[in-house]
């Protein structure tokens, strides 16, 4: 039987994926954008729960297998209880009062290639590795890309790293809870032995690709040393503020509720942009 599904994928274009999500904004190498618009979300909230029920009975429960396990014994789940209640976090409130365009996808090797002239990639080897997200790249290397595509793009539109929290509010897409892990699967490259081409998962709802998984992402914000933002971004630091996951991950970790600092382990680290239109 012939395989001809794999073939058609393996030939598939940016343009193609481009085409499906529609981008409100590409430029001249081929980098497409989704306008963002304002809005309001909160951040750092955390609220973990505490159950009596074993998680794996509750498992096999699930499983329709009666299997049974202890349940938590009343000392043991106060206890929990009350580390839990200690643990939580109520959030902030965070309002993006402009809107912005942030790119679809991961910047991939190509479009790297065609700025930077080089290719600094740890997985540059694999078959349509042109459509992989760039990795291996500081976030000073973000920095002098991004100065150079400026200069391509002079007159037409200026590039920066976002700041976590549009990172955050275009990676939520609206929704106030973390995503369910069967909404995870769907979206995110998770779970592998090397990064994957962008845009071949599910994009969420505002037609953004592989904001969880693949790879982390750099943005402009200092990390602060903690697993969650502050309401006031830290002014300096030791390092700069990665979101998402990396393609090695699980569901667990597949989050955009917290944040993590680089430098990562390199081969797991790309980014992606925002982009300002000149004024016409």
């Amino acid at each position: 039987m012939k395989r001809l599904p794999t073939i058609l994928i393996c030939l598939s274009t940016l343009t193609h994926l481009q085409a499906q999500g529609k981008p409100d904004y590409i430029n001249s190498i081929g980098m497409s954008f989704i306008e963002i618009k304002p809005g309001t979300m909160v951040v750092g909230k955390f609220q973990p729960t505490t159950s009596k029920f074993g998680f794996l009975e509750q498992y096999r429960k699930n499983e329709s297998d009666d299997m049974g396990l202890p349940n938590l014994p009343d000392k043991d789940y106060k206890v929990s209880d009350e580390l839990s209640r200690k643990a939580a976090l109520p959030g902030f409130s965070v309002t993006l009062s402009k809107s912005y365009f942030i790119g679809q996808f991961e910047v991939t090797q190509a479009q790297w290639k065609k700025v930077m002239g080089n290719n600094p990639s740890y997985f540059k080897e694999l078959p349509n590795a042109d459509q992989h997200p760039v990795e291996n790249v500081s976030w000073k290397d973000t920095q002098a890309f991004i100065k150079k595509l400026n200069k391509l793009e002079k007159g037409k539109a200026t590039y920066r790293l976002p700041t976590e929290f549009e990172w955050e509010y275009a990676a939520r897409a609206g929704a106030t809870d973390d995503m369910a892990w069967k909404d995870i699967q769907a979206t995110a490259q998770i779970a592998k032995q090397t990064t994957q081409p962008v845009g071949q998962k599910l994009p969420n709802a505002w037609g953004l690709y592989d904001m969880l998984g693949n790879v982390w992402e750099w943005t402009q914000d200092y990390y602060n040393e903690k697993p969650f933002a502050d309401s006031v971004p830290v002014k300096k630091g030791n390092q700069y503020v990665l979101k998402g996951a990396p393609f090695y991950g699980d569901v667990k970790n597949a989050t955009y509720m917290t944040h993590a600092g680089g430098p990562g382990s390199k081969y797991d680290v790309g980014f992606r942009l925002v982009m300002e239109k000149s004024k016409e």
